[in-house]
């Protein structure tokens, strides 16, 4: 590596910061909360790198996450671009020190753009996200010409080949584990939106999230026996001139359809019903009677598979929301479903829900999984039901985020 760094304006690192940009490994490893640092840390480290003729690759799982490192270098070398020191090219997002150091941006999901490097530090941004062959098979390649140094941060995603780095990391002589809190970013607005999370999301969510703890996989529903203790139905005159909302599972046979009135005012399921082996035409039947005893203000039903023609058919006879797609009913995915059960999740902790206690069982056993790219997989164990868990959570999503169009 050639020498003649220039001087560069970078801010100070705090002290836990600093711990971890002098510590000698070879490999470092670090489990992160939201908002603890880690621009201003790997961005002084690496622009550091860079201006000492050092060759360093940011990367990241896409493109667009690298955004707002990106902003912040083009920042801190903003006065040596106009002295000539370094050359910005923002197409490629790469800058170049005169001395023939760079710093550049990749993402994971071109793994070839990566192969053929060969750097003195890497990077690797939200290393959870990414897979673990992107670690092992494109990226330590590239350190070997230069016997060079890694970086590996990212917050949590259960117990993935990201975990097991961190595991071995504790034990290993040339590599360094450290777990870096929300709690240890000392600004104030920092801390106190950590305080805030920790009220305000589901308890999984907040551990991960925000204390950067590595989950395994396990039951996901928090405080049930608190929640779930409503023991009879409501009559639609104890709740006259509030709002009802709704949530619907369809099914056919196999398995159960389920509808769930909420009162918005009351915060808590006034009426339940569950059925299965029964004609479409007679469902909809029973659901549009229960839904004009309540004089529902609107319901949201599961789109998935049957539920978009049935959906269809009761456009005309109650009022149907729309979900995060702004399309009526709720299309469940990969995506939404997760935001579906944190919601519910964080309603029966933190917001006085009140639930059924009918529906107790299915809360206490709902499970996730955390797969090796660090998604979570929510559901039933084998040869058990979720349709009241997923009823509850559109009752609580239409009463809270539903929109009629």
């Amino acid at each position: 590596m050639t020498t003649g760094k220039p001087s560069l304006p970078l801010p100070r690192l705090r002290s836990d910061q600093w711990a971890i940009a002098r510590n000698p490994a070879k490999i470092k490893v670090l489990a992160m909360g939201r908002r603890w640092g880690k621009t201003i840390l790997g961005g002084c480290v690496s622009l550091a790198t860079a201006a000492r003729g050092g060759h360093v690759a940011w990367i990241v799982p896409t493109y667009k996450n690298g955004r707002a490192l990106w902003r912040w270098c083009e920042n801190a070398t903003s006065g040596l671009k106009r002295g000539g020191v370094v050359t910005v090219n923002r197409a490629e997002r790469l800058i170049e020190f005169r001395n023939g150091g760079f710093l550049g941006i990749y993402s994971a999901d071109n793994e070839d753009s990566i192969r053929s490097e060969a750097f003195h530090l890497v990077v690797l941004d939200e290393a959870a996200k990414m897979t673990e062959t992107t670690w092992t098979d494109a990226v330590q390649p590239t350190l070997a010409d230069y016997d060079g140094d890694a970086i590996l941060i990212s917050t949590p995603r259960g117990q993935n080949w990201f975990w097991r780095e961190w595991m071995q990391a504790k034990d290993s002589a040339d590599m360094a584990a450290f777990r870096a809190p929300t709690s240890d970013n000392p600004k104030p607005q920092i801390r106190a939106a950590a305080e805030k999370a920790k009220t305000r999301v589901p308890s999984h969510t907040y551990r991960q999230e925000w204390l950067a703890e590595f989950l395994s996989d396990g039951v996901y529903f928090q405080n049930v026996d608190k929640a779930a203790v409503l023991m009879e139905r409501s009559e639609p005159g104890a709740h006259r001139g509030h709002s009802i909302y709704g949530g619907l599972d369809w099914a056919m046979a196999d398995d159960w359809t389920v509808l769930t009135l909420a009162c918005q005012e009351c915060n808590r399921v006034v009426d339940w019903d569950r059925f299965n082996q029964i004609d479409y035409t007679y469902q909809r039947e029973r659901i549009v009677a229960m839904c004009e005893r309540w004089d529902v203000s609107g319901i949201l039903p599961e789109r998935n598979s049957i539920g978009q023609p049935n959906i269809e058919l009761l456009l005309d006879r109650v009022p149907v929301l729309t979900g995060p797609d702004k399309h009526f009913g709720f299309n469940t995915s990969a995506t939404t479903k997760p935001q579906l059960i944190q919601r519910l999740a964080s309603a029966l902790e933190h917001d006085g829900f009140q639930a059924p206690v009918d529906y107790a069982d299915e809360l206490r056993s709902y499970q996730v999984e955390i797969g090796d790219g660090g998604h979570a997989k929510f559901g039933a164990p084998a040869g058990a039901h979720d349709d009241r868990v997923i009823s509850l959570a559109l009752a609580w999503w239409s009463m809270t985020s539903g929109w009629v169009i």
